[in-house]
């Protein structure tokens, strides 16, 4: 399941499931409150009853001066529950029925344990008519986007036979007329469809889950080591110890690509790009432009630079958020840029 699958499947449960229980809840509480009034209202008949013939088995008798109670009511205190009813012949006193606090919680409690074993049954039919319910609405999304991503390969695909004729083209033109900036921004443009095929690509199969382990200097040197023949004016300076990391090796050698590739590309000549290990994290360090507003760099097709359609970094982002690694930005203009990887959470033990 992708991530914006889980994400869509979380909330669609949680909002299900919030709903539903707050007004299950509200339904519970007003029959709770229907209850106790039902239980008073029972009391006070049998308190009723027990004023004629008192046969009270429940009740505790008492006599009160009638001037101070209102009768035929049910009073409630921090003692429990009376009632007061006239005595037949008497003008000063009345008769106190009264239930005892301790018989009346016990009373409460039971009502109180039988809705709450209820509202436990109703709320375990809840969480499964809202695990249905999250499947149910999230089968449209699934669909959607797989169909999405299937329009999408079928492009990438019909790329290869149109972009492996311009580059043949290409090629034989070098032969016939040699190098000229015509032809070279034709294969810049080419390079830059490669490129976004390629990025494509990767984020569609995103297969971040499988991990493998591999040595990180010896990845770096591999990479190096292929950009520095297209970038013969740029330095590149590899000091890393050696470290083993686990993580998904494809994943990970996408982010390295893009960030050296943008390091050379965007860098003065005769400039420099220094990998290195810097507290638990991989720093790419260049000398180039530098970039004006860092907050937007990794917003998909933010640019700042003519080149390029500016979704390099916004994929760097996402690869970095699936393999969980922590990634921060310094820059100044003019001056250069230095990317941080965090590698605590895939480096291996051993």
């Amino acid at each position: 399941m992708k991530k914006v699958e889980l994400e869509s499947l979380i909330k669609s449960f949680i909002l299900f499931f919030v709903s539903q229980t707050l007004l299950i809840g509200a339904l519970f509480f007003l029959e709770y409150n229907k209850e106790t009034k039902s239980l008073d209202e029972s009391l006070f008949s049998a308190m009723q009853v027990c004023s004629y013939d008192l046969k009270c088995d429940n009740f505790s008798i008492d006599f009160v001066i009638k001037e101070k109670f209102e009768l035929n009511k049910l009073h409630k205190d921090e003692d429990g529950l009376s009632g007061y009813f006239a005595i037949g012949g008497s003008q000063k006193n009345a008769l106190k029925i009264h239930y005892e606090k301790e018989q009346y919680k016990e009373s409460l409690s039971a009502i109180q344990n039988d809705l709450v074993l209820k509202f436990l049954i109703v709320l375990v039919l809840v969480v499964l008519l809202s695990v249905f319910f999250s499947f149910y609405t999230l089968s449209p999304l699934r669909n959607a986007l797989k169909m999405t991503e299937e329009f999408i390969k079928d492009i990438l695909h019909d790329f290869n036979t149109p972009l492996s004729t311009l580059r043949l083209n290409i090629s034989m033109l070098k032969n016939e007329i040699r190098e000229n900036k015509k032809i070279q921004r034709i294969e810049n443009s080419v390079e830059t469809i490669l490129s976004l095929q390629s990025h494509l690509r990767a984020y569609l199969e995103n297969h971040v889950s499988q991990k493998e382990k591999f040595v990180l200097e010896e990845l770096i040197q591999e990479r190096v080591a292929l950009l520095d023949k297209m970038y013969r004016g740029i330095k590149f300076e590899v000091k890393l110890p050696k470290r083993i990391l686990y993580t998904n090796r494809d994943a990970f050698v996408r982010i390295i690509d893009n960030l050296l590739s943008n390091a050379a590309k965007y860098n003065k000549e005769k400039g420099r790009v220094s990998i290195t290990i810097e507290d638990n994290n991989l720093r790419i360090k260049d000398t180039g432009k530098g970039i004006q507003d860092r907050k937007k760099v990794f917003q998909r097709f933010y640019k700042e630079q003519d080149r390029g359609i500016g979704i390099g970094l916004h994929i760097v982002k996402k690869l970095c958020e699936e393999l969980k690694i922590t990634i921060r930005l310094n820059s100044k203009v003019d001056k250069g840029s230095t990317f941080y990887l965090s590698l605590k959470n895939v480096t291996s033990e051993s």
